[in-house]
């Protein structure tokens, strides 16, 4: 006998605990938070993510990253200027609502509040910030050799320092849900793609 057939789709269950962990952070949120938010029983939960909520939030993470990076990868495969790709890439913070200001960078958060304890975690969070370091350094470099970027700083430091300002980024943006001022602040740290 196999157990109980699984009645929930892992992917809507997964968002779910997604806007949670986004919300309170992995430390401050409980399974029961979870178990609330995911409308699941503790036992489907735990058949399902048999590690609990760290197995959980590894697919958080996963799942996160997949939609994010999947979707600029298309949009820079698309695009006819790699660094126009980055520009609006940035300037997509400067429309989000205020709500989601304040919730900052969801890897950005999850590398500062682990990185004192859950090393493991932390990692996995930061090789998703890593992933977008590399579709940075692709723009720069297809840029670089379209002659589309005058800026001629190796690929790898100025997608380095893209990922440093997003990082930034994310945290300003609490300090600062003011997309005017955002806006402002972005402007000048694009203008290392001149």
């Amino acid at each position: 006998m196999s157990g109980r057939p699984k009645i929930f789709d892992d992917q809507e269950v997964i968002g779910k605990a997604t806007e949670l962990f986004w919300r309170q952070g992995y430390e401050a949120t409980s399974t029961e938070d979870l178990l609330a938010a995911m409308g699941i029983g503790k036992g489907s939960f735990y058949l399902a993510f048999k590690g609990g909520k760290k197995e959980l939030y590894e697919k958080v993470l996963e799942q996160f990253n997949e939609k994010a990076i999947t979707r600029s990868k298309k949009e820079l495969a698309a695009s006819k200027d790699p660094i126009e790709f980055i520009r609006n890439f940035f300037r997509s913070i400067v429309t989000s609502p205020k709500k989601i200001h304040q919730k900052g960078c969801f890897f950005g958060n999850a590398i500062a509040e682990l990185s004192n304890t859950d090393i493991l975690l932390m990692r996995k969070a930061a090789n998703h910030l890593k992933e977008l370091e590399e579709l940075f350094h692709d723009a720069l470099t297809i840029a670089q050799k379209n002659g589309q970027l005058k800026n001629q700083q190796d690929p790898a430091l100025l997608a380095r320092t893209l990922l440093s300002n997003w990082n930034g980024l994310g945290i300003t943006r609490r300090i600062y849900p003011d997309n005017e001022i955002l806006s402002e602040l972005i402007e000048m740290q694009l203008k290392i793609l001149e």
